[in-house]
């Protein structure tokens, strides 16, 4: 098996295509997270500032959904064969509502009658939790694993995703968003609205904690394997530890109003829980629950080594660009929403 820097390919693609979902993860979550409270904010000129905050960004944003999807499929076909098959509802609705919401972005300002801002206001909401909430009931199932055979079939049906724990992931997942949203909101407004975030916030932050209490409480009770990682290499107990530490200073920040560090914290804490959660999977990608032997590794679901060599420089090249893209769109639209003619 062929390496770089010491590390064999499929690690390093392991490593890129997680790099790439947290990327996803962090900057649709506050788009996500934005949409998810929307309807929270009674008048038209909130709404529209919220949806503004967005505005430049949010379309950009899901670019990195598409090249993680990418990468999954040109790393490891096997995996997303075996996932797009056994999520094949979850991914349907998911896209289903991926598209209503973007056409609700774009919709809602065509027209002034209440009754069709109202509408597009409430598919706009609720399509921003059901992204979040499904991605997250697929996380769960990763995390608890899923029934496949030797030939990486799923045994499985749609009712069984919809497990307790999956559910709890989905809400945990949702109650992230909405913590990380509401504070990209409380940066970018101002008067009204920066004073009702800014107990938003608060209350959204609190919510977070206690969903993450929870999900922590239960993973460990209920799938002790999860931390079967920590147990065999304890210095890596650091990585959980310094989650927590994350937390209670998004906590910390937010109450001192310090909105800027409380978003990067914020950001830090998706990705820290993020490579928790791929720490105790690796070398697995997905587990089987019918066999340990027949789960899916880095290994096994892998393409060939000069497939790996050569998308691996296509990735070298490509996600620095879209990285400095994403920076060059934030920079650019940085400071407060200001409505003109031209905004949503």
């Amino acid at each position: 098996m062929a390496t770089f820097l010491g590390i064999d390919l499929p690690t390093w693609w392991f490593a890129v295509i997680g790099a790439v979902f947290t990327g996803y993860a962090i900057l649709d979550g506050f788009d996500l997270g934005a949409g998810a409270i929307h309807l929270l904010f009674k008048k038209e000129e909130s709404r529209r500032i919220a949806l503004n905050a967005i505005g430049p960004v949010w379309d950009g944003n899901e670019v990195w959904l598409v090249i993680g999807g990418g990468a999954l499929f040109a790393g490891f076909p096997e995996v997303y064969a075996t996932l797009f098959s056994a999520f094949y509802i979850p991914f349907m609705l998911f896209l289903m509502v991926l598209i209503l919401r973007a056409i609700a972005i774009e919709f809602r300002s065509k027209e002034t009658m209440y009754w069709w801002r109202q509408m597009w206001d409430i598919v706009y909401s609720i399509s921003s939790m059901l992204i979040a909430f499904l991605l997250g009931v697929v996380l769960g199932n990763l995390i608890q694993g899923i029934p496949i055979d030797q030939n990486f079939v799923y045994q499985g049906d749609f009712v069984q995703l919809l497990n307790p724990y999956a559910l709890l992931t989905g809400l945990t997942t949702l109650a992230s968003c909405t913590m990380h949203g509401s504070i990209y909101l409380v940066m970018k407004t101002e008067k009204r609205l920066y004073t009702k975030l800014s107990i938003m916030v608060s209350d959204t932050s609190r919510f977070f904690v206690v969903c993450y209490i929870l999900q922590t409480m239960v993973t460990l009770v209920y799938f002790p394997n999860m931390a079967a990682t920590f147990k065999a290499h304890p210095t890596l107990f650091a990585v959980p530890l310094i989650t927590v530490l994350i937390i209670i200073n998004t906590r910390i920040l937010l109450e001192k109003g310090k909105y800027m560090l409380a978003f990067m914290s914020s950001a830090f804490t998706m990705a820290s829980l993020l490579v928790t959660v791929a720490m105790n999977l690796f070398p697995k990608i997905i587990h089987s629950t019918i066999n340990p032997a027949y789960s899916i590794t880095i290994y096994n679901g892998a393409s060939s080594e000069k497939s790996l060599t050569i998308i691996l420089l296509f990735a070298v090249v490509g996600v620095p660009i879209v990285a400095t893209y994403t920076f060059f769109v934030f920079w650019t639209f940085k400071g407060k929403v200001k409505l003109d003619e031209s905004s949503y």
